[in-house]
């Protein structure tokens, strides 16, 4: 009986000490991820708001067709979603 007790002593501890050591990786995991996340989504922003400024100036120089400009916007955002998704992955 004592020789039972002293070994759920000593296993217990150290169970819960190698649980405890499989929860703090993952956390610390989902918090880089997290921050990644935030990376990317503020690199979408950026580029959003980039891409208006540049339709509205290109259309006020009437440097280009409205079609050219829009599509110059589409490709200003294309390589910001790209540039989030290397940030993030």
């Amino acid at each position: 009986m004592k020789t039972k007790m002293h070994a759920i002593a000593i296993a217990l501890p150290l169970a819960l000490a190698a649980g405890g050591a499989l929860v703090i990786p993952t956390t610390a995991l989902a918090t880089e991820n997290s921050g990644q996340r935030q990376d990317a989504r503020d690199i979408r922003q950026d580029t959003r708001s980039d891409s208006r400024e540049a339709k509205v100036d290109c259309r006020q120089a009437d440097q280009q067709s409205n079609p050219e400009c829009r599509q110059d916007k589409r490709d200003a955002k294309q390589e910001g979603r790209e540039s989030a998704r290397d940030t993030k992955y």
